[in-house]
């Protein structure tokens, strides 16, 4: 039998299924795309700095046992994210896919930014993503294959005012999934980025009515996004439908940036 199926005490395991990673799962973007892989089949393990109403639900729903597993955690601390994945690997025998979604926000006027504010900015949303990956591509290596998905952001690509170093971090993902889709390609592991536009989460409802006007003015589509945008997106990268697509950045915003 399947070792994944022994672990998870289930009797079948289609094909189109594996065991997933996706940081930063308790709430917003992050939320919506463990759901979704939910409802595919998938074996999701995730985790945050803390819980939620979501969590819960799904640890107490009994058609989720063995399929669903979470820590409360900070994508930050090195030693935790290297438990974690071997806790994970444990469980279930192998990791298939890891997307990178876990991020913080801080907005406000550039010169004003405080040094531990940049700080935890960096080590959350670009640190963060850094030890992750490279704990996974670890066993990935082992496996020869696998698939990584970093979120990233258009803030990334075309900047906004106010967020220069959150926009700096989201950057930084597109440089680090170039550059292992090249080291890891030869090896069956492909890795990709998603720019999502400005969500309808809780990340986009410090926005000023203004700014958000603004935002739907410069988008062709006339609208923030939603999650159920961005998720289908994430697991096309992850299905076999992709399988010749790495080192790519694909940009779900409605138009703002074409």
């Amino acid at each position: 039998m399947n070792e994944l199926v022994m672990n998870a005490g289930l009797q079948t395991l289609p094909e189109t299924t594996g065991v997933v990673i996706v940081s930063g799962g308790s709430r917003g973007l992050g939320a919506c795309i463990v759901q979704d892989l939910l409802d595919h089949g998938y074996f999701v393990c995730s985790f945050s700095r803390s819980s939620s109403a979501r969590i819960e639900t799904w640890q107490a729903d009994p058609a989720l046992q063995g399929r669903f597993y979470f820590e409360t955690l900070d994508a930050g601390h090195a030693e935790a994210v290297r438990s974690y994945v071997r806790t994970v690997r444990d469980k279930f025998g192998r990791i298939d896919f890891l997307v990178n979604n876990a991020a913080i926000a801080r907005d406000g006027v550039f010169a004003l930014m405080t040094d531990s504010d940049f700080q935890q900015l960096l080590q959350i949303n670009l640190g963060g993503c850094f030890l992750l990956t490279r704990e996974v591509a670890r066993q990935m290596l082992v496996q020869r294959k696998g698939g990584i998905v970093n979120i990233s952001s258009i803030v990334g690509l075309s900047g906004f005012s106010g967020l220069a170093a959150y926009s700096a971090t989201k950057a930084g993902l597109f440089g680090l999934t170039h550059s292992l889709a090249r080291e890891l390609g030869s090896r069956n592991i492909r890795v990709n980025a998603i720019a999502p536009g400005f969500l309808e989460t809780e990340m986009s409802e410090g926005l000023a009515e203004s700014q958000r006007k603004q935002i739907e003015r410069r988008t062709p589509l006339g609208r923030l996004g939603t999650p159920e945008d961005v998720v289908p997106v994430v697991r096309f990268l992850m299905s076999e439908d992709s399988r010749f697509i790495t080192g790519q950045i694909i940009t779900v915003d409605g138009g703002a940036t074409a």
